[in-house]
């Protein structure tokens, strides 16, 4: 293994068994997710004892893999708020995250609360938020200790900053995992890349992964603790106008789609795919559908970024919205 971390986010709802993991590919395994209830990791998803024995026949075959329980996420983060508020709440959440750990063979914890400082999707959140987030963290890097591995995801962009404290934040964590994704959605009207590398030239807001990471490192994130996300999905739009190939157009309701089924589209004699090469960022349209995306031109061209920006490596929520493995291999082909 070369110095750069392969991260997959996995999900424990998703229909998958050891035998479709390429663990040779990757270096760590984000376990999604368990959930922050009364202050406390829980799990919560049925069949999470299932998937965790799924997940250790995989360690089993390559020793060097670790893996973390993934806690939050866009519809379990209600809970960190409270979960921060007071020393006794952030010890009893290390706590727990701790022996959950321990019990069932984890190397570690990811933390995926978003987001601090802001109300995601309806959550509890306040201005006690930014400073409660560090003591969060720093409780936890103190009943893992150097044992086990302290990970966060975090949203990319200027709130994000703005809402932490990630220059002390990033003392006690091992990997800071870029959310470089969703950066359009269905949210918008408006079509666009959602995990571009560099700024289109046709977008007005001049978002991009690029950017994202040049505030980090300037909020005082070590580049070498900057993990760049990937989408294994992409973004798409009905009822888009047929100009500059659908590209940064107006559009009517918006859907997500795995790269799985991205790839039975492309070829598709009613898709052309194109490429944003300022972006270098791809993306379908039919005159009708646009839909934005990684593939494996976009993921090759983000290893280099990685590579050139002395970064810690790639990360993609989620491994089995592309089950062949293609967009990994191409990660492992650069970067390993």
């Amino acid at each position: 293994m070369g110095n750069f971390v392969i991260i997959a986010y996995l999900a424990g709802w998703q229909n998958w068994t050891a035998d479709d993991i390429l663990g040779d590919l990757l270096t760590h395994i984000n376990y999604a997710f368990a959930n922050v209830k009364n202050s406390e990791v829980v799990l919560d998803l049925e069949n999470d004892i299932e998937k965790f024995g799924e997940l250790h026949k995989v360690k089993e075959k390559y020793p060097h893999l670790k893996i973390l329980l993934s806690v939050g996420g866009w519809t379990w983060s209600s809970g960190f708020h409270e979960a921060a508020l007071t020393k006794e709440n952030r010890e009893k959440f290390a706590e727990s995250a701790l022996r959950l750990v321990k019990e069932y063979g984890f190397d570690g914890i990811d933390i995926d609360w978003e987001y601090p400082g802001q109300i995601g999707a309806g959550n509890p959140y306040g201005p006690e938020d930014k400073e409660n987030f560090t003591l969060l963290i720093k409780k936890i890097r103190e009943k893992l200790g150097d044992s086990y591995l302290l990970t966060i995801a975090a949203g990319a962009n200027k709130a994000f900053i703005e809402n932490t404290e990630m220059g002390k934040v990033s003392e006690y964590i091992d990997y800071c995992n870029l959310m470089t994704y969703d950066f359009r959605g269905e949210w918008n009207r408006i079509t666009g890349h959602h995990t571009n590398l560099y700024s289109s030239s046709y977008d007005p807001e001049s978002i991009s992964a690029e950017k994202a990471v040049r505030i980090f490192i300037d909020a005082g994130v070590p580049s070498e603790k900057i993990v760049l996300g990937c989408a294994f999905y992409g973004k798409g739009w009905n009822g888009v106008e047929n100009a500059n190939n659908g590209l940064y157009q107006k559009a009517q309701e918006a859907f997500s789609i795995s790269y799985n089924k991205i790839k039975k589209l492309i070829g598709n004699e009613d898709f052309v795919r194109y490429w944003d090469g300022n972006a270098c960022a791809p993306y379908l349209f039919n005159g009708n559908i646009f839909i934005s995306y990684d593939d494996e031109d976009s993921i090759r061209e983000k290893c280099k970024f990685v590579k050139k920006m002395n970064l810690g490596g790639v990360m993609f929520w989620e491994y089995s919205e592309d089950i062949s493995g293609s967009l990994v291999k191409v990660m492992a082909e650069e970067l390993l």
